[in-house]
């Protein structure tokens, strides 16, 4: 029984940056729009991005930079996953999608002659990724558009954690059943739900992640008949400031906007970690910097190495990363004059809910955007700066999608959603949850240590309605593991951010493609075929 109901044309779950910008959108189209989050508006992931945006923008771009080149990039960093036409359609949106930011009144970095600065980061052949207060991007970007968001008055619903998607008796999405705080229950009703809640980083005990990111939108999407791929590949961010072998949850970030200034990874010893591992030495993709620090550490038996940023110098370090300068100094670290320890941590997932470049999904009616979503955009690995460009170009493309099906008859009536009764699923530990993952389903996995963490997790979860918040994220981190544990079971090969040491070649004739995963009517996870999305671009 739910205590109380609300009504919209769309509801968007989450305030990240993929989130507020379909809002902000989907209001300018004249739709009743009402956000959800589970804390407050300021809490999302999109803050703690630190590098920038990668886009290349008209009249400002390095000599012989374009937008193929970029998403030549994109293509590359992807390791063979992505889809060629949904890279091209999100980069070529790039340019206009920050165009619309600005004038939302975010403010850039400017270099001499009033254009923007550029910088450029790992698996890019350009300058082309534009920030804001050094390396405090994310920051800028989400203080833009919840001042647009304010001041346009989108409705804010805080503290109410989205546990399902309701549905109409044909099947396509009808609203959304939420909690607050105090456990007391609500729908929404709404022809389409927009998934807009980030990522899955704390699966894993170290990660870049806030306490937020739960893989909440990955488990609604699943129960409501959604496919979701590509969960194996979870990029590890090379660089996270590494301060002692016991961290736990939020790590501090070190932008690799630091080496795209022209810091060096080195080991205990001085010696170069990235020297003829990769064309781009210290800026090639993230997945084969992460794996290089791996094998190093490995060999020397040590538990991170060191990026030599001292060239910098301490004012210029201070002034171009003030964040991870402040981070730096809280741990005991002068980047000014002694290297900075880092170690891989747990940063971003590369696939997620099955989408097209517009937000549709296989589940009329649902609708994702953002890191939850998976556009084709990523394939097997990240390409750096490339986050909060999807963000901005997906949010706004699913904003129109919804529009566009509202207009044409396609969703549901809300009225006629099914009972709205509180679930019920398997609640795993937590803690063993994270110890496990990160052991078993790090960097560099084999098919012993997989059903080793299957096992285990399944043997500390036990089955009870979701009847808090914390209930429904630990159900929705236990889905999502069983899911990128079943794929990278399945998965007998490596490639990009997945390695199988018991498989360690990439194997393009069996493999290079993309696993959908989909809950059956008995609620286990099944590989299907791809299927067709509406909507394609």
């Amino acid at each position: 029984m739910t205590a109380w109901e609300a009504a919209a044309d769309v509801v968007v779950v989450g305030t990240g940056v993929a989130g507020l910008t379909a809002a902000l959108e989907a209001r300018a189209l004249g739709l009743r729009v009402l956000v959800v989050t589970k804390v407050t508006a300021e809490d999302g992931n999109t803050r703690w991005a630190q590098g920038g945006v990668a886009v290349v923008l008209p009249g400002e771009h390095d000599p012989g930079d374009s937008v193929h080149r970029h998403a030549a990039d994109t293509v590359a960093a992807g390791a063979g996953l992505c889809e060629a036409d949904a890279v091209a359609a999100i980069i070529a949106d790039g340019p206009a999608a920050v165009t619309r930011l600005r004038e939302r009144g975010a403010v850039f970095d400017a270099a001499e002659g009033g254009r923007l600065a550029r910088t450029r980061e790992g698996g890019h052949s350009a300058f082309r990724v534009v920030h804001a207060g050094g390396d405090a991007t994310g920051a800028e970007v989400e203080r833009a558009l919840l001042t647009a968001a304010r001041d346009g008055r989108v409705p804010v619903l805080e503290g109410h954690i989205a546990v399902r998607a309701l549905h109409a008796r044909s099947g396509a999405v009808a609203g959304l059943l939420v909690l607050d705080a105090h456990g007391v229950p609500g729908v929404l009703r709404a022809p389409a739900v927009l998934l807009a809640t980030g990522g899955l980083g704390q699966l894993y005990a170290a990660t870049t992640n806030p306490e937020v990111a739960t893989a909440d939108g990955l488990a609604i999407a699943l129960r409501a008949g959604a496919a979701v791929a590509d969960v194996e590949f979870v990029q590890f961010h090379p660089t996270v400031l590494y301060t002692g072998r016991d961290a736990r949850g939020r790590c501090p970030l070190v932008t690799e906007a630091v080496r795209g200034e022209g810091a060096v990874l080195v080991d205990a010893a001085g010696n170069r970690v990235m020297a003829g591992v990769h064309p781009l030495a210290d800026l090639a993709p993230r997945d084969v910097v992460a794996a290089a620090i791996t094998r190093r550490v490995a060999e020397t038996g040590t538990d991170h190495v060191y990026l030599d940023a001292t060239h910098l110098g301490g004012d210029a370090f201070r002034r171009r990363f003030p964040t991870v300068h402040a981070a730096c100094v809280a741990a005991g670290v002068d980047p000014a004059t002694e290297p900075i320890p880092v170690a891989p941590a747990a940063h971003f997932a590369c696939g997620g809910v099955m989408s097209t470049v517009d937000g549709r999904t296989w589940v009329t009616g649902l609708y994702a955007a953002g890191e939850v979503a998976r556009s084709g955009l990523h394939g097997a690995n990240r390409l750096a700066s490339n986050s909060l460009l999807e963000g901005l170009v997906m949010g706004a493309r699913a904003a129109r999608a919804v529009a566009g099906d509202l207009a044409a008859g396609l969703l549901a009536d809300p009225r006629h959603a099914e009972p709205a009764e509180l679930p019920a699923a398997a609640v795993p530990d937590r803690d063993v949850l994270q110890r496990t993952m990160t052991r078993y389903a790090g960097i560099g996995r084999d098919a012993t240590g997989l059903a080793a963490a299957l096992s285990t997790l399944d043997a500390c979860a036990v089955h009870r309605p979701l009847r808090t918040r914390q209930s429904v994220e630990d159900a929705a981190l236990g889905l999502a593991a069983h899911a990128l544990l079943t794929a990278a079971t399945e998965r007998t090969e490596s490639r990009g951010c997945h390695v199988r040491t018991d498989h360690p070649d990439t194997d393009d004739i069996s493999w290079r493609r993309s696993l959908p995963l989909r809950l059956d009517a008995s609620g286990h996870l099944d590989f299907v075929a791809t299927p067709t999305l509406r909507g394609v671009a």
